[in-house]
This record gives structure tokens, C-alpha cells and sequence, in this order.
């Protein structure tokens, strides 16, 4: 068994039987170190209801949760990513995508601030995310380019600013 005070590979992570059933949403670092969030039904309510919006508005590809990114700054994981086709067919056998989905989506938590969230923009998008939306605790989006905040989303126009 791998002791968790030392720096792990995400594969390492992934494969520890000790970490499977923890009710957390688990990150890396720089320095391979966990970072664990525990979230709220309502996170998981917010996750299920974006990935059925998503299904409802795409035409290729396919969705993807808790889907983690290699970053700079170690493993993160979006809560809900969309991945086109062509896309998938690069990262869909990795642990961890060395390429990150067009669009990574964060569910914000207590936990999270909004500094973190862009920095998490642009972890992902300097991996080749093309937008990165924040779903904020009353279900309301924010749409980001990797160098602006958009109106709406470019890749999903007629996604809706607002989850119910």
C-alpha cells in the first residue's frame, strides 16, 4: 500500500484500493500531494442535471465526469466536461487526460473560492480547453474563453445561463 504522506503519479491514486470509496472529490498539486473537497448533495444534483443538459445540446462527442486533467499544477477534475469525438479518441484509455476536453465545467462549493476557479480556467485551458464554465450554488453560469469572460457559450449557444 502506498503511504499518502509521500508525492503519488495520479495513476498511483487511482489504483490506491484505500482511496475508492471516500466520499470527496480528490485533486493533486505540484508536489503530487491529495487535495480533497467534500461537496454537497446539491453538487452532485447540479453535475447530473448539466450532463443531461449537455447530452440534450450536443451533436458529437461525449460527456465526461469527474473527468481528471493533467496541469500544470497536478491532476485537477473538472466535475462535467464535454469531449468532441476527435477528442476522445486521444485521452479516452489515459488515467488522466494529457489534453484537456473542449469544455471543462466546476460546480463551485463552499470550499471554493473564486480566485481558485480561475485559476482552474487556466490550468485547463492552457492544456487546450477551449471555455471553461463556473456553475455557481444557485445554478447560474458563467461562460469563459481562455482569455475572456463570454456572455454565453461559444461552443453551445443555446445552452442555458441558468440550471433549475
Amino acid at each position: 500500500m502506498m503511504n499518502l504522506n509521500q508525492s503519488a503519479t495520479w495513476q498511483e491514486l487511482c489504483s490506491n484500493s484505500s482511496l475508492h470509496d471516500l466520499p470527496f472529490k480528490i485533486e493533486s498539486n505540484q508536489q503530487g500531494q491529495l487535495l480533497m473537497t467534500p461537496v454537497k448533495v446539491y453538487h452532485s444534483l447540479f453535475k447530473g442535471k448539466i450532463t443531461g443538459l449537455l447530452y440534450a445540446h450536443i451533436e458529437d462527442g461525449e460527456v465526461l465526469v469527474e473527468c481528471a486533467v493533467r496541469t500544470q499544477q497536478g491532476t485537477k477534475v473538472a466535475d462535467v466536461a464535454w469531449a468532441s469525438s476527435q477528442r476522445l479518441e486521444l485521452i479516452q484509455d489515459e488515467a488522466e487526460c494529457s489534453v484537456a476536453p473542449e469544455i471543462c465545467i466546476e460546480v463551485m462549493s463552499s470550499a471554493n473560492t473564486e480566485a481558485e476557479m480561475l485559476g482552474k480556467r487556466t490550468l485547463y485551458c492552457d492544456n487546450g480547453a477551449q471555455e471553461f464554465w463556473i456553475c455557481d450554488q444557485q445554478g447560474r453560469f458563467r461562460f469563459f474563453s481562455p482569455d475572456k469572460e463570454l456572455a454565453r457559450s461559444l461552443l453551445l449557444p443555446d445552452f442555458p445561463a441558468t440550471i433549475r
